[in-house]
């Protein structure tokens, strides 16, 4: 085994602490809503670290690891350039403020107000379908982490009988996950997940600060010079024979951040948790600090390490420990999920080997939790309960809430069993996502924001979005050297969808028949008052033009202006640093000069980050745990809709 005694006593210790917290957050889940969205009492802090957490997800950590280490710190360029695009999106709050407007538990209650039932019923089944079969592979990703990171054996002796450590791993990662959500819902969900994402951030500073001290810049400079001309990791503009991992894949993800903003209902419970739409927002606007530790810094240089590692002479002992054990892997899929990670479990020191495993146990307990009662909750509520003519009782529907989840879990460890991956984790992501991300972000967005769009018109841009998807699936399958990968096929069904509810709106609705928003959105006459709270009845028209409107403290501001100042800094850089390799020749050395002051930057702004977020989140907890305590709940709020279409 590669785990110290020291390590495994981390990995227990933080285990057992997380179970603790779940144990004592059992008796403040009382009704339906609680258990779906935390009673809508999430603040801010709590909302944006939980769900970032979630999110993030031991697959998402190998899958960013495996890309990185493919594509090394050029991804973040071209992101510098699209971060404008998530900023404006964040403070803007694009989709999101409304759709927490609406009051809705889950984004087809949503579809149903909007279109109609049956449409709830079929974009409910969609969805919770798209989501499953992306579910299945997760337990098989983080078991194979689990057991190449710590090096245990193929097989356990059980009674004398040798049972498979994959399955038993598997077992575990989805068996304790799915105790915390029977535990206390999204509540018990929320509050580990915010704790374990404090954890990581601080473990992920300090990897990166020792893999610092370890390998030097100049060791870095050596190996990545070595490269081919045309596949630079450090250079954005030598990246020519990069496959998949390009320019391409992350302009037509951009676009995706736009067009399919809260379509992904993986963390969709998270849409409907906090105490406000304004709240909501300024979680989303948070997003953009909540990621540096973790998207901008960790993910991006560990791999940049981890190719030094593997490419440089003075490492070369490190590097022929490392060949073995990926060569055994049965397929190119497994050898690049888990490349990085069996660098990591060569040259991390005891005690970080432990904490490093322990932030992968929380990040898969996390993302386990909350997909289990993602999906689990969607098909009940979306699938299942717009099919009866009344509601159910609380405690029934908490059970079969529950029944569904356990389903959920018996599928993923079934499919992720027996399913062979071939792809690249993120490009699966991108195929099996867009089944019904493809055709939903023009039906939220029309809904939400065109009186004038249409329930047909919501029908035929989800089944095209559908089709398309299903289609680059079967091309995929059938065609394996295929040239239009599972990001472009995405690419094509967001660009026929919303061509397709466009034109169908304006075939099938009329201007007098348009509908009635300020009802849907709950302005007006039918405004939630405790859910809006006015701080300047009238703000000064320059904060109102940087999207800071009535609801809006002066910290908030300060939050607002700091976002702007990070994000138009590093466009800024982008903007030289493009104009200069467009009119000259860029070295290898500078680029790599330009590297270490990126990291040497996020790395402090880490640490801020991390200690902000902390004590923000703490200060959210401790009030939802108060609210949670003395709140009168409303037991008809179960995300039936009464006298639906």
């Amino acid at each position: 085994m590669n785990l110290a005694l020291l390590d495994w006593l981390i990995v227990a210790a933080v285990f057992i602490f997380i179970v603790a917290v779940v144990m004592t957050s059992k008796s403040l889940m009382r009704s339906v809503s609680d258990f779906l969205a935390a009673g809508r009492t999430g603040g801010r802090y709590l909302i944006s670290l939980s769900q970032g957490t979630a999110a993030l997800g031991a697959i998402t950590i190998v899958g960013m690891l495996e890309m990185n280490f493919i594509a090394g710190f050029n991804l973040r360029w071209w992101e510098m350039m699209m971060t404008v695009v998530l900023v404006a999106i964040s403070v803007s709050g694009w989709v999101l403020y409304r759709f927490r407007r609406t009051r809705c538990l889950t984004m087809a209650q949503f579809f149903e107000l909007r279109y109609s039932r049956r449409f709830r019923i079929f974009a409910g089944g969609l969805a919770f379908l798209a989501g499953l079969i992306n579910f299945g592979i997760f337990p098989a990703v983080s078991a194979r982490f689990f057991i190449y990171f710590c090096g245990l054996p193929p097989t356990v002796p059980v009674f004398g009988i040798e049972i498979s450590t994959f399955a038993l791993v598997m077992i575990a990662v989805i068996a304790v996950p799915l105790y915390f959500v029977f535990a206390g819902g999204q509540i018990a969900v929320m509050i580990t997940d915010f704790l374990q994402g404090v954890f990581t951030n601080v473990v992920f500073l300090v990897i990166v600060v020792v893999l610092m001290l370890q390998v030097d810049w100049s060791q870095i400079l050596a190996a990545v010079s070595a490269a081919p001309p045309d596949a630079s990791i450090v250079n954005p503009f030598r990246t020519g024979s990069t496959k998949d991992y390009n320019f391409w894949y992350f302009l037509i993800g951009m676009v995706g951040v736009i067009y399919g903003k809260l379509s992904w209902q993986g963390t969709q419970a998270y849409n409907a948790s906090a105490k406000s739409a304004h709240e909501a927002k300024m979680g989303d606007v948070l997003m953009n600090w909540r990621n540096i530790p973790q998207w901008g810094l960790f993910l991006v240089f560990v791999p940049v390490v981890a190719y030094t590692i593997l490419h440089h002479p003075d490492f070369a002992s490190t590097a022929a420990s490392v060949h073995p054990v990926l060569d055994g892997l049965e397929s190119e899929a497994l050898r690049s999920q888990l490349t990085v990670p069996v660098v990591l479990s060569r040259i991390l020191p005891a005690g970080l080997m432990g904490a490093f495993a322990a932030v992968m146990l929380s990040a898969s307990i996390a993302c386990h939790n909350t997909y289990l009662h993602s999906w689990g909750s969607i098909f009940i509520q979306d699938v299942v309960m717009p099919l009866r003519k009344r509601p159910f009782e609380s405690k029934e529907h908490l059970r079969y809430l529950k029944l569904s989840i356990l389903g959920v879990a018996v599928f993923i460890f079934v499919f992720s069993l027996l399913f062979q991956q071939s792809e690249y984790i993120f490009l699966f992501f991108a195929v099996t996502g867009a089944i019904f991300a493809g055709g939903s972000g023009a039906v939220i967005i029309g809904g939400l924001y065109w009186k004038r769009g249409t329930a047909a018109a919501a029908w035929a841009a989800m089944i095209t979005g559908m089709v398309t998807s299903v289609g680059g699936i079967v091309v995929g399958q059938i065609w394996p050297d295929f040239p239009i990968n599972g990001q472009m096929f995405w690419g094509l069904a967001m660009l026929l969808s919303s061509l397709v509810y466009i034109v169908v709106s304006l075939m099938t609705g009329r201007e007098h028949n348009a509908f009635d928003m300020d009802r849907l959105l709950k302005r007006g006459a039918y405004l939630v008052k405790e859910e809006y709270s006015v701080v300047s009845a009238v703000p000064e028209r320059g904060w109102k033009i940087l999207g800071m409107g009535k609801e809006f403290t002066p910290f908030d501001r300060v939050i607002y202006l700091a976002t702007y100042v990070w994000t138009f800094s590093w466009v800024a850089v982008f903007a030289v640093g493009t104009a200069l390799n467009l009119t000259r020749q860029v070295g290898t050395g500078s680029w790599l000069a330009f590297w270490k002051a990126y990291t040497w930057i996020y790395l402090v702004v880490s640490v801020i980050v991390v200690l902000w977020f902390a004590a923000g989140g703490l200060i959210d907890l401790k009030k939802m745990i108060r609210t949670l305590k003395t709140m009168t709940r409303d037991h008809s709020d179960t995300g039936f809709v009464e006298d639906s279409k």
